[in-house]
């Protein structure tokens, strides 16, 4: 394959990052866009010489060598199902969906296809988390807390947690990802919603969240998200080993140990470059670098969803040990928190 023929569903936001990004490649052709708001994918499809389609159906009639889904939480699953029918390779961005239910189905089905996939987890491609890889290598992980403290994005579904998913699976799930990699598997978690959302026309979701969780490793962490400041104010975690204590974002890695203090800076515009060249690369056969396909991504999302879970009812979720595994009920003995806890639904 001379030039990798890319097909856009959506045109919000990433996917117009993802346009810039692949309209830089000598190797790739932004072949067209389609939106459920055509005005939308006309704009994006011009600005870039490309095409626009009616729909995902048209679009792949027209024969993609790749497909990038680009799409809300909640419109995940109908256009992922398409893509993989036609059997061509697809991105997905994250989260993969807004419950799990989807995106279960969805991995099945990639599963079953055998199909080449990629999810949008750039983290992963920071130089600087791999320098912490190698620095946690010879070293088990004590600890682990993770924070997102961010404002309300300008999106009208986000704030609503059956568009969203809520802060933690919209958001957080970005720095789950980097806990499962760097710590390891989460085998339970329990956490506490406010109550309370934040001060946006229809918003249901918590306007913060505080999470315990313990690993299969034996290690122990936290996850604070919150969605009420007008800045986004810290994303990142903090690990503690023997003698070592790492601070990751998606700007640098300080380390801190015997030695002293020692910044090392990230490049975050690199790491989103990075995630559609591995992907690219990956689908005309020259390279392997895909580092969270579906399946990989599925693992991120049920952790996810067990930390909102357990808020929304105020009990203990497990998480399963297994790849295939679904999540299990929860186990905690306590009723669930009333009026001054969690929201409980009856």
């Amino acid at each position: 394959m001379r030039v990798c023929r890319v097909g856009l569903v959506g045109a919000g936001g990433v996917a117009q990052r993802h346009a810039r990004v692949l309209t830089g490649f000598e190797d790739v052709e932004l072949l067209g866009v389609t939106d459920v708001a055509p005005e939308a994918a006309a704009t994006l499809a011009g600005a870039h010489g490309a095409r626009t389609f009616r729909d995902v159906d048209d679009l792949l009639a027209a024969g993609p060598d790749a497909v990038y889904v680009c799409v809300p939480p909640f419109a995940h699953g109908p256009v992922e199902e398409a893509v993989i029918a036609a059997g061509v390779p697809m991105f997905v961005e994250k989260p993969v969906a807004v419950d799990l239910e989807t995106a279960e189905r969805v991995a099945a089905l990639v599963e079953r296809r055998g199909l080449l996939t990629a999810v949008g987890h750039h983290w992963r491609y920071l130089h600087v988390v791999e320098e912490a890889r190698q620095l946690l290598a010879d070293r088990p992980v004590r600890m682990v807390n993770g924070a997102w403290l961010d404002k309300v994005p300008p999106v009208a579904w986000w704030a609503r947690r059956d568009r969203s998913g809520g802060p933690v699976v919209e958001q957080a799930a970005h720095v789950l990802d980097l806990v499962r990699l760097l710590v390891g598997e989460a085998t339970e978690v329990t956490a506490y919603g406010d109550g309370s959302p934040p001060p946006v026309d229809g918003a249901d979701i918590d306007s913060v969240t505080a999470a315990t969780l313990r690993f299969a490793s034996g290690a122990v962490g936290t996850l604070a998200a919150a969605c009420v400041l007008g800045w986004k104010h810290r994303a990142g975690l903090e690990i503690l080993a023997d003698g070592l204590a790492l601070s990751l974002a998606e700007d640098g890695l300080t380390v801190c140990d015997a030695d002293g203090e020692r910044p090392l800076p990230a490049d975050p515009d690199g790491a989103r470059v990075a995630v559609d060249r591995a992907f690219v690369d990956a689908v005309r056969g020259i390279g392997d670098d895909v580092r969270v396909p579906y399946a990989e991504a599925l693992r991120t999302q049920r952790l996810a969803l067990a930390v909102a879970e357990s808020a929304r009812t105020g009990r203990a979720v497990a998480l399963p040990t297994g790849p295939a595994a679904r999540l299990t009920a929860a186990v905690a003995d306590a009723p669930p928190a009333g009026p001054t806890g969690v929201t409980v639904d009856a």
